[in-house]
């Protein structure tokens, strides 16, 4: 897979999911075969970007994310699980709801995380009340669906997010597609997967934020697929 420049890739059927690319069963063998963490042998051999999935979390950690404790914390498509298990590493929160649409990831992330696995269609956060998260990410989940899909979960975002709570999430902006990683992508970046990657305006996402009364507060670059990814923290507004 990362040879062929992929990373986690989800299917644009809302009832599929990443354990169409990433098979389960094979994929947690393998890791302890080569006795890695399922996340940092995805890192290391499928993706051979080691380190990427602690980079992302690292700069997390720099700009403060973690620093305020968060209690409640939501995960969109955690998949594999590699940055909610790094995510626990740094923060201790009593509750971690998991949106994952591939049914044997989301009962591996429950089994070994105690994480709660709320039921979904791939494009809402419904069960989720208001203003109930204290922290609410999504990781390489937002380049690999559609403009709509991805437009939906971040109204769904705003809502749960508690005031002076944060969003976290990477999407493939105009900052990532310089024309030399446009035709990088065009012609090592595999056949690609229904909508994946998928492109979306850095200033769409900051202008909808804003009039849901979040506001961006950092951005940063991370590895993806042949290119990258940008890194968008928002905070919403007490």
């Amino acid at each position: 897979m990362g040879r062929a420049g992929f990373d986690i890739v989800r299917s644009t059927n809302n009832l599929g999911g990443v354990d169409d690319f990433i098979p389960f069963e094979a994929t947690v063998r393998a890791a302890r075969a080569a006795g890695l963490s399922v996340g940092d042998y995805i890192d290391e051999v499928m993706n051979g970007t080691p380190g990427a999935t602690q980079s992302t979390i690292d700069e997390l950690s720099a700009l403060g994310v973690f620093a305020a404790k968060p209690n409640t914390v939501l995960e969109i498509g955690p998949g594999s699980g590699r940055y909610l298990e790094k995510t626990l590493k740094e923060c201790s929160p009593d509750r971690y709801e998991i949106y994952e649409t591939a049914a044997p990831w989301a009962d591996y992330l429950v089994d070994t995380f105690g994480v709660v696995a709320q039921p979904t269609a791939g494009s809402s956060l419904a069960p989720t009340p208001d203003g109930s998260i204290d922290l609410v990410q999504a990781h390489k989940v937002f380049n690999t669906v559609t403009f709509l899909c991805a437009s939906r979960y971040f109204f769904e975002m705003a809502r749960v997010a508690r005031p002076g709570g944060r969003i976290v999430f990477d999407v493939m902006t105009e900052t990532c597609l310089d024309p030399a990683t446009v035709s990088a992508w065009a012609t090592q970046g595999g056949a690609g997967h229904d909508s994946y990657p998928a492109a979306m305006p850095r200033r769409t996402c900051v202008d909808l934020f804003a009039t849901l009364g979040c506001s961006l507060e950092a951005s940063f670059l991370a590895p993806m697929g042949v290119a990258s990814t940008e890194v968008l923290v928002f905070g919403k507004g007490a």
